[in-house]
Formats: C-alpha cells, structure tokens, sequence
C-alpha cells in the first residue's frame, strides 16, 4: 500500500508497506543510483535530511524510518537481522535502481548484514560512524529502563561534540524523545549482540568508511577496523564533529558521500 504526500519543495514525504520514508525525488530515476539511507537507535530518517535534500539532483536519495520509528508501522525489533530483512524489503518494494546502502550505527550494522547476506543485490556500501562489533555499554540500558527522558537529552553532550551547535541536532533528539523507550532498548540490544568482525573480509563491494573524531560511542578505531578489513574499502575521518556526523557536519558527509558514488 502507498500512501503519498508532500514535505517540502525539496523532499518527498511517503510510505510503502508501512515503512515511512523520505526521497529527495519522486518517482525514482531508473538511470541513476539509489543511496538508501538508516538511522541509529532510537532515531529516524531527520538524520539524514540534509544529505536526501542535497543529493537529489545527482542520485536518488531514500531515507527511510525503521520499523516503529518515526512514521513507520508495526514494532521495534531486537536483533539486526531482522531489521535488515525488513531493509530489504523496503527497497524491493520501491524498486530501487542500483541500490546503494548508507547507514550510521545501527543503520551501519544493518548495511554490513546485508553485505554480507545478498551483496549480489548492492552496488556499494558507506559505513558512518559504525562497527562490525557494537557492544553497548550497562549504563545506556539503566539509562533507557530508569530515565529515558533524561537519557534523551543526555544526547547533546554525549552523542555530538562540543563544538557542535546543540540547535543541529535538535531534530533527531526530538524524534528520540518519540520513540517508544522499548524500541530504542531493542535497538540497543540489537546493537549489543551485533559482531561480524570474523566476517567482513568476504565483502567485495566498494565501501566508503565515515568516522567522526570525536565520536565517543563508536570511536575512530571501530571504522579503521572496517578499513583495513573490508578489502575495498576507503576511509574520511572528519574533524569536530561526534556520534551524529551527518548533522553535524552536513556539508561534508554530503561531499564524501557525492565523490564515492560518482566514482562507482
């Protein structure tokens, strides 16, 4: 079923089979590449708003809300397995041309599941501030069980850098606060039992690497990892910027995400 409207002049606000997404054009241009854009726990497809907006005229650009995210129906799940399986059939069902997978966190553990599972269907993967291990540390599932409230708002000082405006990230914080606390624990869980580090050198796609120098909850080493594992992989470290890099320093992670695919 499609449901269909309008949310800006740029953006394209829809839904197909309950997943809620956002396109930077519509319909899809079958001579172009699709990068399919995932969030982190807890989070929604405003992360990627800038980049959908900006890459619209080169690219079809996709960002879609995880199942019991943001517009999307039905509920969370716990393992990234299973919200890969739903990944993928989002993108069947919007017949994406040359789907690209693009994914931060979580949404970047999805990305290498996929890889890994039907590489044969993807054109390329980019991994922003993500790991082919994610374990979660005690203290985010007290937060999200005791205080989820507070664990939100924890979110400005312990997801961007310092430097980063705090008005930047106000949007996905806010979707945050909406989630449901029992998605965002089984993101977190989904996350926590996520490990492929034995598994990513039988990736043969190309793969562009994104980390964030001051990305406290998966550090610059975690993408090196990737780099020096995934045999065609390529790795940009951005400067200033923490966990959610693609708000925080939109222009940039536009460029990077521009070049590797015009490279293809």
């Amino acid at each position: 079923m499609w449901l269909r409207g309008k949310m800006s002049a740029e953006m394209h606000e829809l839904k197909a089979n309950g997943i809620g997404f956002v396109a930077g054009h519509w319909p899809l241009n079958p001579d172009l590449h699709t990068v399919v854009f995932i969030h982190g726990s807890g989070g929604t497809s405003v992360l990627w708003h800038a980049q959908v907006e900006a890459l619209a005229e080169k690219m079809n650009a996709v960002a879609l809300d995880l199942p019991g995210h943001g517009r999307s129906d039905g509920e969370g799940m716990s393992s990234v397995e299973d919200y890969a399986a739903r990944v993928e059939d989002f993108i069947a069902s919007i017949e994406a041309p040359q789907p690209i997978l693009c994914g931060l966190s979580i949404g970047g553990a999805i990305v290498l599941q996929l890889l890994l599972e039907k590489q044969e269907k993807y054109k390329a993967g980019i991994l922003v501030n993500s790991g082919a291990r994610l374990r979660v540390l005690p203290l985010i599932f007290e937060a999200i069980n005791n205080d989820y409230e507070g664990f939100v708002n924890a979110s400005y000082t312990g997801g961007a850098s310092e430097k980063t405006d705090p008005s930047m990230i106000k949007p996905l914080v806010d979707s945050m606060a909406e989630c449901p606390p029992v998605v965002t624990l089984g993101d977190f869980r989904a996350c926590d039992s996520f490990d492929v580090m034995e598994r990513i050198s039988e990736i043969d796609v190309p793969v562009q690497v994104l980390t964030a120098s001051e990305d406290r909850m998966t550090p610059v080493k975690y993408g090196r990892y990737l780099a020096d594992h995934i045999r065609n992989a390529s790795i940009k470290n951005i400067e200033d910027a923490g966990h959610f890099l693609p708000m925080e320093k939109p222009e940039e992670v536009t460029q990077v995400i521009l070049v590797f695919v015009e490279s293809l």
